[in-house]
């Protein structure tokens, strides 16, 4: 009689094995892409929402302490301002009249290339002289209708100390609001309460109104430059003028503003440019 012989079935586990660790790998690798794009999902959320969200809010108690520490709104500023608009173009008669008769009208207003259309709005800058502001700290408000940006001043344009802050940055060595060059400014356009996200929408006949503690100036818009080198810095001298794009900026001294801000949108590549003269002043 035979024996009988069991067999015992013999398990290769090696294929086995590799497949499992393949497995694992792949599953913490999914678990390490999930992750990775949670993390990036936070830092987009953070710098779209969270810090226009943070900024603005900061803006906007700083342009309130500034009207309670001057004792009045900025609001009031367009309607006073187109007011004195009818003044304007009485003055502006007047001076024209006044070259007819041979007097010099320069004496007393710019030229028409200046961007000044009036007696009033050359006299008064040189009769209200505001102090010097402290580095860093908001001393104006910036105030655009036609986009609705109501947003602080503030000397310099550190990221950290005042654009980040969500407010507009004052070029150092550039003129102040209602002197005679160049009243220049940098804003964001993303992020950081973006103030100047919208302003590639201006054209001309806009007004910006200025507002500082012993006056309001009002600026109209009459020039844009679409985009620009970042390092064109003639678009922020005393006469701008784009040093990059021929034919675009100004070629007499006058009373101007510009805004500059970062193009195209979410790149710091190009800068836009929006320029504008003064029209008229109020004192507060």
């Amino acid at each position: 009689m035979r024996e009988r012989v069991e067999r015992v079935p013999v398990v290769v586990q090696g294929r086995r094995g590799r497949r499992g660790r393949a497995a694992r790998l792949v599953w913490g690798g999914a678990e390490v892409a999930v992750t990775c794009g949670l993390v990036l999902l936070l830092l987009v959320v953070h710098q779209l929402w969270w810090t226009n969200r943070q900024a603005r809010e900061g803006a906007e108690r700083q342009v309130q302490a500034l009207e309670r520490e001057w004792g009045s709104p900025s609001d009031s500023a367009p309607a006073d301002a187109d007011a004195d608009a009818d003044a304007d173009a009485d003055a502006d008669a007047d001076a024209d009249a006044g070259a007819e008769s041979g007097a010099d009208p320069a004496a007393e207003t710019p030229s028409r290339a200046s961007g000044s259309g009036s007696q009033k709005s050359a006299r008064r800058p040189h009769t209200v002289t505001a102090p010097t502001p402290d580095w860093d700290q908001a001393y104006a408000v910036l105030r655009i209708p036609r986009i609705g940006i109501r947003v602080p001043v503030a000397e310099g344009v550190s990221k950290s100390a005042v654009l980040n802050k969500g407010y507009v940055g004052h070029y150092p060595r550039t003129a102040q609001p209602g002197e005679g060059g160049n009243f220049a400014l940098a804003g964001h356009r993303n992020t950081h309460g973006e103030p100047f996200r919208r302003i590639d929408r201006l054209g001309d006949g806009d007004e910006l109104f200025v507002e500082t503690k012993s006056a309001v100036y009002t600026y109209v818009v009459d020039a844009t430059l679409g985009q620009t080198s970042a390092r064109d810095g003639g678009v922020i001298r005393p006469v701008p003028r784009s040093d990059v794009k021929a034919g675009h900026g100004y070629s007499s001294p006058g009373y101007y503003i510009t805004l500059t801000t970062c193009t195209p949108e979410y790149t710091s590549k190009y800068r836009l440019i929006v320029w504008g003269k003064l029209r008229s002043m109020r004192p507060r």
